[in-house]
């Protein structure tokens, strides 16, 4: 195992950041990082937008949940799926490309390649000694983040990814079994493996909690992802894609 893996093994969501923010060093070299990331033919479907004004911060911080670790960090990128650039060079050659960029799969390249990028950010960031969480809740309003933002149309903010000297060090979740995660040649869909698989992860997760709170939580992981999906999570999002020119057809 080398120092790459072990950086990639030992992650956990950071939520409490000390006062010291990055460098203009740090937040290059760690755009670098991101933009060495593969994309999907070439496209680069993407943009990071670096949050530092303090008032948009506090308000992304109150767009995503009242999380005050949106606020308080070493710095707060937001990654988007981008294909402005695009319509805007068709525009300028006189190319039409109107059917493409409305279509699901660019959609899908665009919310890849913005994956991917924050990824290599993530790892990047881990290997310097930082600390890193990923703030999906800026998508419970994204008229009022793209509002603030000043997103144009075919830009759509995806999450945030907040990066810092960590104050405290946050246990390290349990994954899904390895057995049930790969899948050699073919799905593997057998109802008694899957049953066993939820069950003994049901347990580790479980234990997981009631260490972590003293006992106070025991929670099954299947109880809580059956509940938090009971109601569909941000119903306005299929209109507010098709609103910004994506995912059309």
């Amino acid at each position: 195992m080398n120092k790459t893996i072990e950086t990639i093994l030992n992650h956990r969501s950071i939520r409490s950041f000390t006062d010291q923010l990055l460098t203009e060093e740090e937040v290059r070299l760690l755009v670098e990082s991101a933009q060495s990331a593969s994309t999907s033919s070439y496209i680069q479907a993407y943009s990071i937008i670096g949050v530092t004004d303090p008032d948009k911060k506090r308000k992304l911080a109150e767009l995503a949940g009242n999380q005050p670790y949106v606020e308080k960090n070493g710095h707060l990128f937001v990654f988007c799926a981008d294909l402005y650039r695009h319509d805007k060079m068709a525009r300028e050659k006189g190319v039409d490309i109107t059917a493409s960029l409305e279509g699901t799969e660019t959609f899908m390249v665009s919310v890849i390649d913005a994956a991917l990028a924050a990824q290599n950010m993530s790892i990047a960031a881990e290997s310097m000694g930082l600390g890193i969480c990923y703030i999906g809740g800026i998508r419970n309003n994204l008229n009022e983040v793209s509002e603030l933002l000043e997103t144009p149309e075919y830009v759509l903010p995806l999450f945030g990814l907040v990066v810092g000297h960590p104050a405290n060090l946050s246990d390290k979740k349990p994954r899904l079994p390895f057995d049930h995660i790969y899948h050699e040649n073919a799905y593997q869909a057998d109802d008694a493996e899957f049953k066993k698989h939820m069950s003994a992860y049901d347990e580790t997760i479980s234990n997981y909690y009631q260490k972590r709170t003293d006992g106070k939580r025991s929670d099954k992981w299947t109880d809580q992802i059956t509940g938090s999906l009971r109601k569909p999570p941000r119903a306005y999002m299929n209109e507010f894609v098709k609103g910004k020119g994506l995912n059309k057809r």
